[in-house]
């Protein structure tokens, strides 16, 4: 139902950032210099490594569906292995209700209709915690399936660090706590754990070496160009500080806190999640198990983005609190499987106590929990769920260059077809597959000296040249106008104006 009525509102490339990720898959085999160069040096690939198969399909790389497919295989898995945990110690009635509260969530349902990272993210990050558990139950009963297990980890935290900067934090803390488990059981020194852990090491040191060879600093993910730093310096507002919770960890605290109520929660959001860390602490003692420690693992957003907002250049922005804005809200969805987690072990508290003292009565308060996972997912919807509105404000930015944008492109690629274009293709990639042409026909920034050859002389090397107020190839048209014929400009609110050339003096065999 998700999927039909994102599809149906035409809501599946809300997000710039969706539309980049597709972009990305879809440039690592539609282009001029295949190189493993074209994964980017900012966003981690595992995502658009699981959209290759897809993108392939030009129209399912248009239309989002590419980018559909593995969020939606990865949202179902979530929900697999979030009642697999529950079941762990939670009866049946409190295990469903935790999953329930989870799956049914409309910001979440509405993600896994996208080509966003966070349903793959919570997938791994559920997975890693269930299979943790598991494992520190085998390692004292059941040595050859605590290995199998083990083998399990790896490959979950591998793709993590691969998906999200998270699950770097979220590796390290899992494999040092699965080290110092095997310490205590004096199993330290098996060289299987060792090569596993030269293994998970490999990966983010793979991602250094990657950005070193191909953009020239084993940092520039952090620190380059497109970075989230970068970013921010460019579109800053005028003023201290540039953002809420600035070098302010418990300011940033206090924000990542009410967006995760605002994305997991309809009423009573204090309560609520103040009793769903309750949940999970009581659930500590009483459980008495070393292994149900791990399960604090998925609270590791909290202090994540505490530090992430007030020191890594990745602010939070929220109708209720200044600036009064929709930005990255999405952030708080990495909270909604501790969130419902806690609440399932609330349900099986209030359950176990009414079993007590009134039994006949079980029914009814099953019921009524019930009746309040429905009545919260439907208060979401009915309030518009947070992460779908911000979703909303991004498409409508770009709304007026998507629709009128690509037809005059069609017309112009028309007369000449099969000629090269020369534009940006990082800032609104959707330009391209609405355009219908393939990305190998244009001259863009991933096309290395070509592109430096045809900001030198664009009329020359492109038939076409697309240009934003500012950018390169707006300098690039002003510093060589010769040959060049503005033929139509575009302007959005907010957004700096695009302009459209054709050449005079391109001729098919040219450089272009």
């Amino acid at each position: 139902m998700a999927i039909a009525w994102s599809w149906r509102n035409h809501a599946l490339l809300n997000y710039g950032d969706a539309v980049a990720h597709l972009h990305i898959a879809r440039h690592v085999f539609d282009c001029r210099f295949h190189s493993i160069g074209e994964f980017g040096s900012v966003w981690l690939p595992l995502p658009h490594i699981l959209m290759l198969p897809f993108v392939q399909v030009y129209a399912w790389w248009a239309n989002g569906i590419a980018g559909l497919i593995p969020s939606a295989l990865a949202y179902l898995a979530a929900c697999v292995g979030l009642h697999r945990l529950a079941r762990r110690w939670l009866e049946p009635a409190a295990a469903a209700l935790a999953l329930g509260f989870f799956a049914l969530n409309p910001n979440l349902l509405y993600l896994q209709t996208t080509a966003m990272t966070e349903p793959l993210f919570l997938c791994e990050m559920i997975w890693a915690v269930a299979w943790l558990v598991e494992w520190r139950g085998a390692l004292d009963t059941d040595p050859k399936r605590a290995a199998r297990l083990e083998f399990l980890v790896l490959m979950v935290l591998v793709a993590a660090v691969f998906t999200r900067y998270d699950g770097w934090i979220i590796a390290l803390l899992a494999w040092v706590g699965m080290g110092v488990a095997r310490l205590r059981k004096g199993q330290l020194g098996k060289r299987s754990f060792w090569v596993a852990s030269v293994i998970l090491a490999a990966a983010p040191a793979a991602w250094f070496i990657y950005n070193a060879t191909q953009f020239g600093d084993w940092l520039d993910f952090a620190r380059g160009p497109y970075s989230a730093l970068a970013i921010e310096l460019r579109t800053a507002a005028p003023g201290w500080p540039p953002h809420p919770g600035w070098h302010n960890p418990w300011v940033s605290l206090l924000f990542f806190a009410k967006v995760a109520e605002m994305d997991a929660l309809f009423a009573w959001r204090h309560f609520l999640l103040a009793l769903s860390a309750i949940g999970i602490v009581a659930a500590c003692i009483i459980a008495r198990r070393r292994a149900f420690l791990w399960t604090l693992l998925l609270w590791i957003p909290v202090p994540f983005y505490a530090y992430s907002v007030a020191y890594g250049s990745v602010p939070i922005f929220i109708p209720v609190w200044w600036p009064h804005s929709y930005y990255n809200t999405r952030y708080g969805m990495e909270l909604l499987p501790a969130i419902a987690l806690g609440l399932g072990f609330q349900a099986q508290f209030a359950i176990g106590a009414m079993r007590e003292f009134k039994p006949a009565w079980i029914r009814a308060l099953v019921g009524s929990l019930t009746a309040f996972v429905v009545f919260n997912a439907l208060g979401l919807i009915h309030k518009r769920p947070l992460v779908y509105v911000e979703s909303t404000k991004n498409v409508e930015a770009r709304r007026p260059f998507d629709e009128n944008i690509p037809p005059v492109m069609r017309q112009l690629l028309l007369r000449r077809p099969g000629a090269p274009v020369l534009m940006n293709s990082s800032v609104y990639p959707e330009l391209i597959a609405f355009s219908g042409i393939p990305l190998a026909e244009t001259i863009n920034e991933s096309d290395q000296y070509l592109y430096r050859n045809a900001l030198a002389a664009p009329a020359e090397h492109a038939a076409i040249v697309l240009a934003f107020d500012g950018d390169e190839i707006d300098h690039a048209v002003k510093a060589h106008p010769e040959g060049l014929i503005a033929v139509a400009r575009f302007t959005a609110k907010g957004q700096a104006a695009g302009t459209i050339y054709v050449s005079g003096t391109w001729r098919a065999g040219s450089p272009g």
